[in-house]
């Protein structure tokens, strides 16, 4: 019911509760519950009496749409009202509530309509007491500041509402600007590591056309793969800028699984890489395995670009409660600093590593080469 009540249109809810206070002016019961101005001697209720009730409480249907309409319409009812002394009823508090919708709603000229409510009230006080109210000053001082209690009531849900509008859009910011980071981080990798690979495959084969002509045609071979292989990634990639979220794509995605298909591409390279895989091999979580995924391209790029030829190795284990990734590289200490030199691929990657709890280091061998690692925390895939 309350889940029904929410999906109703602001005007719907609006116009329902006119409604309902309309009905209650009419019920015995609760009909004389209500505020009361000037203590004026009683008369009885008559047709005009039938009708500031429900201009008092009518109005309320359009309380968010027309604030000030709604505010003007019931305050003069409620005055006439307690101007010809009827009976105290509860439409009286359509009043009140118009004060807080105007208050909480009104977006223009909001000093002007407090001050023209405020002397329409100072007129209305003087009225009444002409008329012969008995009521003391501090009555009408009282019944003053509870209406504008209700006014400041309503520009605290305001400031409320706005404060809200504005975290929305901060965090709407930041999730775009994390997301296009993550996109980013994503086409370094991906185009990197392909055009590198290309690179390198290209310049084997113009040594091979001079030394062994027959072999040309497996280093062109290899090119053409690593250039669908990039226009895969970049396809998915392209995609998930089109879709409303990575789960829409998901099953796209480069896995850890794949990361022998990596290996193969830098062999085809001619990059002598090992790889040896522990542990059970079970599914993660499809963010867990990318970046585990990216850590070793990423490795394997810089030793394409780096130490060309030099034997590389890649260990993965599979604990039962995280990833672990080392990727080494043989080479003179020359090579050694390019884990620092890269753009944003390698810093790129350590914030990715990070942002699911994980840590990644690359520096140096004292041997010669550099050497990644990376742990990240292993969520499995339900």
């Amino acid at each position: 019911m309350l889940l029904r009540w929410q999906r109703l249109s602001s005007s719907t809810k609006d116009s329902a509760l006119a409604l309902v206070l309309t009905v209650l002016a009419f019920v015995p019961t609760v009909s004389s519950v209500g505020p009361q101005l000037g203590d004026l001697p009683q008369r009885p209720a008559d047709a005009l009496a039938v009708a500031l009730v429900l201009a008092q409480a009518a109005p309320l249907a359009i309380r968010r749409r027309w604030p000030v309409v709604c505010l003007a319409v019931s305050g003069i009812a409620f005055a006439l009202y307690q101007s010809f002394g009827y009976p105290v009823s509860i439409a009286g508090l359509g009043f009140y509530l118009a004060l807080f919708a105007a208050g909480a709603h009104q977006a223009r000229y909001r000093r002007i309509t407090a001050a023209t409510a405020t002397a329409a009230y100072i007129g209305l006080a003087i009225a009444l007491h002409l008329l012969g109210s008995p009521s003391q000053p501090q009555v009408f001082v009282v019944f003053f500041l509870s209406s504008a209690a209700m006014w400041a009531a309503g520009t605290a849900m305001r400031r409320w509402r706005a404060e809200e509008a504005e975290n929305r859009r901060l965090s709407v910011e930041v999730a775009t600007a994390g997301e296009r980071a993550r996109i980013a981080r994503d086409l370094h990798d991906v185009v990197t590591h392909h055009v590198t690979a290309m690179v390198v495959q290209a310049d084997a084969a113009q040594f091979l056309l001079d030394g062994t002509p027959d072999n040309v045609g497996k280093g062109l071979a290899a090119i053409s793969d690593t250039g669908r292989r990039a226009l895969t990634e970049l396809r998915h990639l392209l995609g998930v800028l089109e879709a409303t979220g990575d789960s829409a794509k998901a099953d796209r995605a480069p896995a850890l699984g794949r990361v022998s298909d990596l290996v193969e591409q830098a062999r085809l390279s001619g990059q002598p890489v090992e790889l040896t895989r522990r542990g059970d091999h079970r599914e993660h979580a499809v963010d867990v395995e990318l970046a585990a995924y990216r850590v070793v391209q990423e490795a394997l790029t810089n030793a394409m670009k780096y130490a060309t030829g030099r034997p590389t190795r890649v260990q993965i284990d599979d604990h039962h409660d995280r990833i672990e990734i080392e990727v080494t590289t043989d080479g003179t200490s020359a090579s050694a600093p390019v884990a620092e030199r890269g753009g944003r691929g390698l810093s790129g990657l350590r914030e990715r590593v990070r942002m699911l709890g994980g840590e990644m280091a690359a520096a140096a061998r004292p041997e010669g080469g550099f050497r990644v690692h990376a742990l990240i925390p292993s969520r499995r895939q339900a």
